[in-house]
């Protein structure tokens, strides 16, 4: 059995990973979130100490190692922008750590990254729960033997409504969530980049508050896609059926369905990593350029090969002074 602590225990991801760590058959010992909100916790863990105040959890993780009450895992589910002081904080501890995605916001921090790895000798593990699908597994089974120099036509569409809300927490501040492109889209492109290769081109053609849409030309496949956290973007018949959310991803014209287990893959995540199979760092670095290229590119406007839905009208931010 593992010892683990947990940072961000209020955050919306946080209950996959004290289930997963209770699925593992492992402890928590302590938690850490400036907000209270954690009643959760009773479901799993509710002898684990838990602290509003980042100080006093450091101090509590200190004195544990000190009295040989070691931590072997800290799990990170914090905002984006705070992954890397967070990763630092676990590794100096002495502790692995398994961490949401993204893993950075930026790719000269996974060099930094394991340089303290390596100081300390411990390891930073990332959630990448999409390549332990069944059907994304089989799909890049089935794409390595397939013809060589077959070029795939793929069309990747994510629509995960949010309101008004999203714009004034963390996640609407790119500095802080990386844009939508990072904060919704880095699993696909992980995915796509690990199905289908390294990356040629990098295009985008909108990016503005509420959506982004662009071309990725891969190793062995040409990728148009568009990502949106508005409702209006949804398809008509999607929206008449009330739902919110819309996720399609089509090869050489034929959808791929994964919609079952997508987001219930942090036990096997977790099971993966103590195993010692975990995804580690280096795997995370051509999603993470690829969004950092994304954020940092002018957009190109409907021009060459765009997503269709990079069409739809552009609404005005819920906050504009227009």
């Amino acid at each position: 059995m593992k010892n683990f602590a947990l940072i961000g225990a209020a955050g919306f991801i946080a209950p996959r990973h004290l289930k997963a760590i209770k699925e593992t058959g492992n402890e928590l010992v302590a938690a850490v979130d400036k907000f209270d909100q954690v009643g959760i916790m009773d479901s799993y863990f509710p002898k684990a100490d838990f602290f509003t105040e980042f100080e006093r959890f450091d101090r509590h993780i200190d004195k544990l190692k000190r009295r040989g009450q070691k931590i072997d895992f800290i799990s990170v589910c914090t905002p984006n922008y705070l992954h890397d002081s967070h990763i630092r904080f676990a590794l100096k501890q002495g502790c692995d750590v398994i961490c949401e995605k993204p893993l950075v916001l930026n790719p000269w921090n996974i060099d930094s990254l394991k340089e303290i790895e390596n100081e300390f000798g411990k390891k930073v593990y990332n959630i990448l729960q999409l390549r332990l699908h069944p059907v994304i597994i089989d799909l890049r089974q089935k794409i390595a033997a397939g013809p060589n120099g077959k070029i795939y036509d793929v069309d990747l569409t994510y629509i995960t409504s949010r309101g008004h809300w999203y714009f004034t927490s963390w996640k609407g501040d790119t500095a802080k969530s990386g844009g939508i492109a990072t904060n919704i889209g880095i699993h696909f492109y992980d995915m796509l980049t690990w199905i289908f290769g390294s990356v040629k081109n990098n295009i985008v053609h909108v990016h503005t508050h509420d959506r982004a849409a662009g071309f990725l030309e891969l190793e062995k496949a040409r990728v148009r896609w568009f990502l949106s956290i508005n409702d209006d973007t949804l398809p008509q018949e999607v929206r008449a059926a009330g739902k919110r959310t819309f996720r399609s991803i089509t090869i050489e014209g034929k959808e791929v369905e994964f919609s079952e287990g997508f987001t219930d893959l942090h036990t096997t995540s977790y099971q993966e990593i103590l195993a010692g199979r975990g995804f580690e760092i280096d795997e995370t670095r051509t999603s993470i350029e690829i969004v950092h290229q994304i954020r940092h590119q002018q957009p190109l406007g409907l021009k060459g090969e765009y997503h269709e839905f990079a069409k739809k009208p552009i609404a005005t931010h819920p906050f504009s002074r227009e």
